[in-house]
């Protein structure tokens, strides 16, 4: 298909010609899905069908957000460009999903800390350090922030796939991680393991 065609025109034309532009833009996502999955390494893990499954899903996906977004797209760039985008994110997405989809996930513990250094006296330094992590963790944050925080950053389990099995959105997933860190950080200023922040020293 040539660069002159109008892309947006014929998405939010009249019928057929809107179909025949969806049917084609859906052919565009599929390929692009193709190519992002191909470069991602995770298709040989995912093995041939249940990769199809994921191009398909993605392509619809990013069908959806392409025509939900249509009046937003500015011409700066190649219309195709642009839509490969949402192929891109909702591929990588679905792969995540995939992968992780029989994966059990324990949401509640808190690992053991490993130890990072042979020196004892770092050791040491480390395991008290460790253990105000865990207490900071178990103490300053709700239950659900510890899940959330735990499963990010311990675990790498990535945010939609918590956010799919706690049946919320990848943005609420990022403020309750957000609010962790800052109760934790404030924990651990509070009992001397990290500095004040620079603000507060200048209050003082």
């Amino acid at each position: 298909m040539g660069d002159d065609y109008d892309w947006v025109g014929a998405l939010s034309g009249p019928e057929p010609a809107r179909a025949e532009a969806v049917r084609r833009l859906h052919a565009l996502m599929v390929r692009a899905a193709r190519f992002t999955l191909s470069r991602t390494g995770e298709a040989s893990r995912l093995g041939r069908a249940r990769a199809e499954v994921v191009v398909q899903s993605s392509a619809d996906d990013a069908v959806i957000a392409v025509l939900a977004r249509l009046s937003t797209f500015e011409g700066r760039a190649k219309f195709t460009t642009w839509a490969y985008k949402f192929a891109i994110f909702h591929t990588a997405t679905a792969v995540r999903r995939e992968l992780w989809s029989r994966t059990e996930i324990d949401l509640t513990a808190i690992p053991e800390p490993a130890a990072l250094t042979a020196n004892p006296l770092e050791q040491l330094e480390a395991s008290a350090l460790a253990d105000a992590v865990r207490r900071g963790i178990a103490e300053s944050l709700t239950p659900h922030q510890q899940r959330i925080l735990i499963a990010i950053a311990v675990e790498g389990i990535p945010v939609d796939v918590i956010a799919d099995r706690l049946g919320t959105t990848r943005n609420t997933v990022y403020k309750t991680l957000h609010d962790a860190r800052r109760r934790l950080r404030a924990d651990l200023t509070a009992q001397g393991y990290l500095p004040a922040p620079a603000h507060e020293e200048v209050k003082r």
